[in-house]
Formats: C-alpha cells, structure tokens, sequence
C-alpha cells in the first residue's frame, strides 16, 4: 500500500470568468501545478474526457509517480497530451500523412494518435513499445497547464487503477488525496468518456478505442478505418494474460468498474424486455439480501424498485449519457450498492464507446433477457 505523503492541494479554477487559454497560463494556480510538474511531482487536472494526472513526459522519475499513485500496471501505456502540434518535435519520430488529416480536423478535442515513439519520450510511458499516443486536448484549463509547464504531459485517467474514471475534481480526490500533489479543479468535464485512440503507423488506421470521435467521421477524413480485433464487447482471457500487450490504455486490465458487481442487460428483445428482466433481478436479489442499484435513463426511472435508482438522462441523447456513466457508477459505490443493474444502448455513433466501457465495468457480464 502506498504511504499517503501529501495534503493534496485543491486548486480551484472552474469560477474564473475569463476562460482564454493566454490569460489563464498566468493564473496562479496554473503557475502553482506546473511548478510542481516541473519539479516531477504528478497533478490532476480536468481535459475535454475525463480528468487526467499529468506529469513531465521526458522523464522516467515523473511518470514513475503516475504509475505509483494510481497503481497502475507498468505494461499499461500512457496517453501523451500536447498544447500545440509543434510539441511533437522529440515525441514522435515522424507523422504520416492520415495522422496529419485527422490532426487538422479533431485537434485539439477528444482522438488519440499512435505515432513512431521519438527519441525525448521515456520508455516507461510507452510500455517499451516502438509507438507513443499522443492527443491535443479541447479544454482551456488543460492547454494552459501544458503551456505554463512548457512540455509535454503523459496523463493517463485521475483514479485509482480499475476504478471509474473521474469526471469532477471531487473524485479525484477520492480516489488519490494524500497520493498526488494536487488538481486543478476545472468544474464537471463535457465528453465524460475517455478519447477515441486510433493506430496510424500503417496503411490503414486501426481504431484501437472508441470515444468521442467516432468510426464514421474518422472514415469521412481518411476513409477506411479498420477494427482492432483486440476491441471486443467480451472480454477475452488473452487480454489478462502476460504475453498480451496492449498497443491502447483500457484493453488488458479491469477497467472503470466500481466496488459493487456490475452487470449489463442486453437490449436485443426492446427496452420493455430489457426492464422487466432487470427489475426481475432487482427483486430477487434484494429478497437475498443484497443492496441493488439500476442505472437507467429518463424514461425508465419510475419503472424501478430498488435501493437506488440513478438516470443518466435522456435515452437519445448519448452525448448526455456517456458524460454521466462513470459519475453514475461512483454514486453507486459511495451508497455501497453490491449489485448494479445497466440498462443497455445502441451501437451507434457515441453508443458504440458507451457499451465499450460499460462491458468493461461489467467485466464482461451481459445478461440476456
């Protein structure tokens, strides 16, 4: 277990009016985190996805920090983030001509590259590999950190290792108070699932994990985009094994999953089918003793009874809902639920990075009606 050697410090910078990324490199508190980045001590801030804890990308002490505080498996590859395309000088060893289309059209936001790894990036955040992710991402608070620091940040999710990536400062803290120096607190982040990663060392780019960019609209600037056969809805036991490594954050260990068994309800018989099994459970469960949880969406929040019923908003709006699944998952964990029940979405667009964390906090586990 590791010591707990900080009084973590909470920066707030969420109220500050003026939100350009110029004025705010210059905000103490930003001038505050970067000097400890600087000083190769890890801090938390918020991006575009989810909250990540960054530290100095060119040195193996800081990013050492990352995977301690955390406990995060060393084979399990760090994203690296980059205020401006002329930071990659020294990351990456060159940029093919796809990853400059998709540079163009989705940076700064929410996609993930993987590039020839350069010479300046230590081996530890890239797992030995040959290649390094890089993103650019789309939130003022986050570039201006980059700025003030003046190089780039390997920053994988704020959170202990396996658990809900967090989405606000508070659970930052939760997770990692007395682990890290501290995190800028930049308010609720927007997207709430973490960035699309695409592969483009090769011919054709390879979507190694869905996000905020989808399929479709990376295949409208480069045309195809191929699946990585490693991203399946379930979970292969050759993703656990120690000859598996994995080219993306997310595709070897337990990820986003809270304390309480989560479990995932197909939606092949309709949403009617999906809930009345689901609400079947819940009584059954909760007559053997065990607290349960549903999470659900809008429409559905009066069909439940259970100990705890969470929506995550409108059913058509997505967008909505991936922003609220790991905030969703985390409630659940402080009511100390045991059994959670997850209601099911369509594949399509930002439903298909949706089911793609869900199954992983299920483990796995989907339940037909």
């Amino acid at each position: 277990m590791m010591e707990h050697k900080w009084q973590t410090k909470h920066w707030h910078i969420h109220n500050v009016v003026d939100k350009h990324v110029d004025n705010l490199i210059s905000h103490p508190h930003v001038q505050q985190a970067a000097s400890w980045i600087n000083r190769d001590e890890p801090v938390a801030f918020p991006t575009e996805t989810v909250y990540g804890l960054g530290a100095n990308a060119l040195s193996d002490k800081a990013v050492q920090k990352i995977f301690t505080a955390k406990g995060r498996p060393a084979d399990n590859p760090l994203i690296v983030h980059i205020s401006a395309v002329d930071n990659l000088a020294g990351v990456v060893d060159e940029i093919p001509a796809q990853a400059r289309l998709l540079m163009a059209k989705f940076w700064p936001g929410p996609l993930t590259l993987v590039l020839p790894r350069g010479s300046q990036v230590c081996q530890s955040v890239t797992a030995g590999l040959d290649t390094v992710a890089v993103r650019m991402p789309a939130h003022p608070v986050a570039l201006a950190l980059i700025e003030a620091c003046g190089k780039p940040l390997a920053a994988p999710s704020a959170n202990l290792s396996g658990k809900p990536s967090p989405t606000r400062a508070e659970h930052v803290l939760h997770d990692l108070s007395g682990r890290i120096v501290g995190v800028l607190d930049g308010g609720e982040t927007g997207v709430g699932l973490e960035s699309t990663v695409v592969d483009v060392t090769g011919e054709v780019p390879l979507l190694l994990r869905p996000g905020g960019v989808t399929q479709s609209e990376l295949e409208e600037v480069v045309g195809r985009v191929e699946i990585d056969p490693a991203l399946s809805y379930h979970l292969d036991s050759v993703h656990n094994t120690a000859a598996f490594r994995p080219r993306s954050p997310g595709l070897k260990y337990k990820h986003y999953a809270p304390d309480g068994e989560v479990f995932l309800v197909s939606l092949a018989k309709g949403v009617k089918a999906m809930r009345r099994y689901i609400q079947e459970c819940a009584l059954r469960d909760r007559e053997q003793g065990y607290s349960v949880a549903v999470l659900t969406t809008d429409d559905g929040k009066g069909f439940y009874v259970a100990d705890l019923v969470i929506s995550l908003g409108d059913r058509t709006r997505l967008e909505r809902v991936a922003q609220r699944i790991y905030a969703a998952l985390r409630e659940a964990d402080q009511a100390q639920i045991q059994r959670i029940y997850v209601e099911s979405f369509p594949t399509a667009a930002v439903g298909e990075a949706i089911m793609n964390r869900l199954l992983k906090a299920a483990q796995g586990r989907m339940l037909e009606p």
